[in-house]
Order: structure tokens, then C-alpha cells, then sequence
């Protein structure tokens, strides 16, 4: 094994093994103490909403002034219990509260609990609604989580249904729709308020869950995924995960912004400014108590201004699709950023790769099993010219060192007679110094795929529950660990035909045994699907490897009968 595919296995490992340190990994933090289960806190729910009256947001026009300090909380001190309502659509049961106007929770129809359960996946949250809105006017501050509602129940000619709640609070008529979206998990929500029968002006806080009930087998890497995430209008993206927050650490996203979502692994709550509409005045996130090293609690404000007497948003409640979210527009499908200060380079190769899969799954009508199977073979059938030529290009560089190194020895005194005489060499053979780099660079080219799907299988709800051969869930580790040890075997297979026919390098060979147990372990607790791609990705390079091997024996072999 020469030096240039020496470097190239070392940048590969340094590649995978950086990743998880400089982006996070679940695995790589499974380590951490369970958490306890999270206590219903109707305090710090209270707490939540007042944050979001700290601050006005002076970015908003036209908007009221600062929100004045409250003349009175109209919140209710004691809140009648609330009555239940259900409304079903093709693809979800959505629970409502008549106090608070809340959703409750989500019944995901299309989707299964992997913990055991089998029943439909239940999207809510251990602390409270998925909601809860609290309203500052002019003078009073109302706790609408606490406020009883009248509701009625609509269809609009188009079969959609229409659910709409009632009150009235310190002087205030307040009206909250929500319109139901058929064949979708979008729901379109409207409010009005008006006082003394004129619309009234002001902000409507909104909270996002405080986290998400798993529904997974692994409940922890669940755990791991829990975060916010907030689209400002002229920026990326970007992910405020629970485990980055210390307990009542506070953040402001400043406004204006396009969306807000609160997400576990695979499914998320998110709240959208309706397309053409003003964007949201600002979030505050604030970390929530810990009872253990794991964060399982956050708590996120959304603030958007009343104009008028009118406020509206859309609420999405459903899984990570991607082509779903891609329908919603305003980079809703980014809800999971990628790459972390790398998200302008990771982020939009990621989307390739996941848009390449999708398109394979949907023509080749395989399972994503065999999609990633024929896919890492056809990576590797895309680069073969690529590393052809790489390779031989390594092997001309081998026949000429003995010649440099003469040529080094020889004018070591004369630095530039020995730079003429080494470019001299190199245009005889048509080569240049940048011969060796070339020839390592293409050995790298598989690793930003790798590096995207990464990535990818942290959140792709396509490929949650996906059985291949023995594996229940490729997007799960291999409870058997077969994968990542067939995937570090054939690592260690494809270095050692690259050693065959090459001087003897102890170095060389140390790596060879230390870099496959290294990648297998690191491996070991990454998706299936991930070391399934990776594995096949090696077995299909190792043709090519023998033959190059062989070509360098011949090699080798022309150049001593000259000798």
C-alpha cells in the first residue's frame, strides 16, 4: 500500500470519526443516564408565557407598540374541566380541549408504535396540549390555556370540517378556527379579537409542546432527537436541540420568522405564517429541568403580532416526510438541518442523495434495502474511470520515486537544479506535482456520500421499520451485529489486495489490521442501512483493487527484466 491510499483510509477515518464530535450523533451519546418520566408542570407552562412578554418585537410592521406591562392577568384560577373533541380526517384523529382551544393530541393513522404497542402513533406530549396560547392586549395579559370555550363544529362544501371555539376574557371576544386540510396533516388556524365591538390589537403567544412522547423501539435515541427549530425569513435554518439547553437557559430568535417546529426523531409540530402572510415576531426557547443527564424537556414560545384584530398560521402535526414537507414550501422540508456550521455544503447534498433514494425506491418499486444495495454498487460504477485512473497514476508515481529520490540525493546542495531536474522528469513521463494529490482525491469521492447519508438516517421517517433480510429496521443498528462486521471484513480484504505487489511498509500493514476493528466499532451502533451501504461500497471496490494489484506486479515485473 504506497502513501497516497495510506492517506486516503486515515482522511476517511478522520471524516467519520469527526462527524459525530463536530455535529452530534446519537450514538455516539447513548452513555448518558435515562432521564425519569416528565412530570405535568402547569407552573412552568405559566412561566413559558411570560416569557413571550418580556419582549416586544420592534422588527414587525405595522404592529402595536411594545407590549405594555399587563394591568391586570385575566388568567382563570380555576378552569372547569374540559370536554373532548375529536375530529377524524383520512389520515389522523385530531383531540381538542374546550379549555385552552388546544389540540390535545395527534392519532397518526399511516403510522405504527414500534415499542411494542402496534397501535397508531399517538403525537402528543407527557406535559400538557400540543399548545397553549396566551393573549396580551393593551393592559391585560390573558391565559387562554385556562379559559373555558364554546365550540361548534362546520363542513364546508368541500367536505372539510371546521372547528371553532368561543370566549370571552377581560372585555375581549376571542375566536379561534381551525380549518382541516382533507387528505393532509395541515390544519389552517385563524383567530379574531375584538373589544367593545372593535377589532383589538395586540400579540398572541403561542407554546409548542414541551417535548413528544416516543413511539419508537429505541426510545432513547428518541430522547436524543428531541429539539425546536426556527426558519428566520433570510437565513438557514437551523436546530436548537433539547440537549444543547441548559436548564433555564433562555434564547431569543429575533423575528422576523417563517416557522417554528418542535420534532423528535421522525415526526414534528410545526407552525407555519400562512404563504404571503407576516412572519412570526420571534421565538424564545428555553431550556427545561433536567432529572438526569438526558434533556427531555424544553419549553419554545412563537409571538405573533394581532393586526387588526386577526391572527393566523398553519399547524403542521405529522411525520418528517420530506416529499411532504416539500409540498408545504418555505424550507419546512429543512426542519431537520443538517451539518451544523457545514449546512450550506451538507444540507443541499443531503437533499440530492435523499431526492436519488426516493426516486429509486418509487421506480424500481424495491424496498429501501435493495435501494441501497443497488445504489452503493452503482456509486461505485459511476467512480470506476475515476479511480482507474487514480490508481494508475499511483503506480507511475511508484516507478518514478527511485528516480526522484536519486535525483534529491544528487542536488541536495542545489535546491533549484534539483527542482528543474524533478519538473524535468516529471514532463517526460507526462506527469506534475500534483500528480499524487490527484490520485488520492478520487479515492475520497464515495465519502461525501457517506457522509450525506449520515446524516440522512438520523431523520428519514421513509426509512423507520423498513425490513431487509434479518434486520427488523434498517434504520435501527444490527442487532446482531453482522453488517458492521461484514463491513469491516471487507475493509480490511480491500487494504489487504491493495498491499499485494507493493514494497513491503510495515506502517502500512499496522493500518491495515487497526483501521477495520477501528471503523467496525465505531460503526457498531450507527443504522444498519448505513453499514449495509458502506459494506457493499467495499465489496464492490475490491475487483478493481486485484486487478490494479495485478497490473502492479506486472508492473513490477517488466521493470526487473529491464534491470
Amino acid at each position: 500500500m504506497d502513501r497516497r491510499f495510506l492517506l486516503a483510509l486515515v482522511l476517511t477515518a478522520v471524516v467519520v470519526i469527526v462527524t459525530p464530535w463536530l455535529f452530534g450523533t446519537s450514538a455516539s451519546r447513548r452513555s448518558g443516564s435515562a432521564a425519569a418520566p416528565v412530570e405535568r408542570a402547569d407552573s412552568a407552562r405559566v412561566a413559558r408565557s411570560d416569557t413571550a412578554a418580556s419582549t416586544a418585537p420592534p422588527s414587525v410592521a405595522p404592529t402595536p407598540a411594545p407590549i405594555p406591562p399587563a394591568s391586570r392577568d385575566s388568567t382563570i384560577a380555576n378552569a372547569p374541566a374540559a370536554d373532548t373533541i375529536t375530529v377524524s380526517t383520512p389520515l389522523a384523529d385530531y383531540r381538542f380541549a374546550s379549555v385552552g382551544a388546544a389540540p390535545v393530541s395527534v392519532t397518526l393513522k399511516a403510522y405504527r408504535a414500534l415499542n411494542g404497542s402496534n397501535e397508531p402513533v399517538n403525537l402528543s406530549s407527557a406535559s400538557g396540549p400540543l399548545l397553549a396560547y396566551r393573549l396580551f392586549l393593551e393592559g391585560d395579559t390573558v391565559d387562554l390555556s385556562r379559559l373555558p370555550f364554546t365550540f361548534e363544529r362546520q363542513r364546508t362544501p368541500s367536505n372539510a370540517d371546521v372547528l371553532t371555539f368561543r370566549a370571552v376574557a377581560a372585555g375581549a371576544q376571542v375566536l379561534i378556527r381551525y380549518a382541516f386540510v382533507p387528505d393532509s396533516y395541515l390544519v389552517r388556524v385563524s383567530g379574531e379579537v375584538r373589544r367593545e365591538g372593535a377589532p383589538a390589537n395586540g400579540f398572541i403567544a403561542v407554546a409548542l409542546p414541551t417535548n413528544l412522547q416516543s413511539a419508537e423501539a429505541d426510545s432513547l435515541d428518541d430522547q436524543q432527537h428531541l429539539a425546536y427549530a426556527v426558519k428566520p425569513q433570510r437565513e438557514n435554518a437551523r436546530g436548537i436541540p433539547f440537549g444543547k439547553l441548559d436548564p433555564g437557559e433562555r434564547r431569543i430568535e429575533p423575528g422576523p420568522i417563517t416557522w417554528a417546529a418542535a420534532k423528535n426523531k421522525y415526526f414534528i409540530v410545526g407552525l407555519l405564517t400562512p404563504s404571503g402572510d407576516a412572519p412570526f415576531a420571534e421565538v424564545t426557547v428555553t431550556g427545561g429541568p433536567r432529572t438526569g443527564r438526558r434533556a427531555t424537556r424544553a419549553s419554545a414560545i412563537v409571538v405573533e403580532p394581532v393586526r387588526e384584530g386577526a391572527f393566523a398560521f398553519e399547524l403542521y402535526t405529522g411525520p418528517q416526510e420530506w416529499r411532504r414537507l416539500l409540498a408545504l414550501g418555505r424550507d419546512f422540508e429543512n426542519s431537520n438541518p443538517y451539518g451544523g456550521f457545514l449546512q450550506g455544503v451538507v444540507q443541499p447534498f443531503a437533499t440530492i442523495v435523499m431526492r436519488i433514494l426516493l426516486w429509486m425506491r418509487a421506480t424500481l418499486n424495491l424496498s429501501y434495502g435493495w435501494v441501497l444495495v443497488i445504489f452503493g454498487v452503482a456509486v461505485r460504477l459511476l467512480l470506476w474511470p475515476l479511480n482507474q485512473k487514480a490508481m494508475r497514476t499511483s503506480l507511475k508515481m511508484s516507478r518514478l520515486q527511485p528516480e526522484l529520490s536519486e535525483i534529491q540525493k544528487r542536488y541536495k546542495a542545489d535546491p533549484q537544479r534539483m527542482q528543474a531536474e524533478i519538473m524535468r522528469v516529471y514532463r517526460e513521463h507526462g506527469m506534475s506535482p500534483f500528480s499524487s494529490l490527484s490520485g488520492c482525491l478520487p479515492m475520497l469521492l464515495p465519502m461525501p456520500i457517506l457522509f450525506a447519508l449520515f446524516f440522512v438516517f438520523q431523520n428519514t421517517i421513509e426509512f423507520r421499520g423498513v425490513p431487509f433480510l434479518w434486520l427488523a429496521d434498517i434504520s435501527l443498528k444490527d442487532p446482531y451485529y453482522i453488517v458492521p462486521i461484514l463491513m469491516g471484513v471487507s475493509m480490511y480484504v480491500l487494504s489487504m489486495i491493495g498491499m499485494r505487489n507493493s514494497p513491503p511498509n510495515p506502517q502500512a500493514k499496522m493500518m491495515a489490521y487497526v483501521l477495520p476493528v477501528m471503523m467496525t466499532v465505531f460503526f457498531l451502533n450507527l443504522a444498519s442501512g448505513l453499514n449495509l451501504y458502506y459494506a457493499v461500497q467495499n465489496l464492490t471496490a475490491i475487483p478493481q483493487q486485484w486487478m490494479i494489484a495485478n497490473e502492479r506486479g506486472k508492473s513490477m515485473s517488466t521493470a526487473s527484466q529491464r534491470t
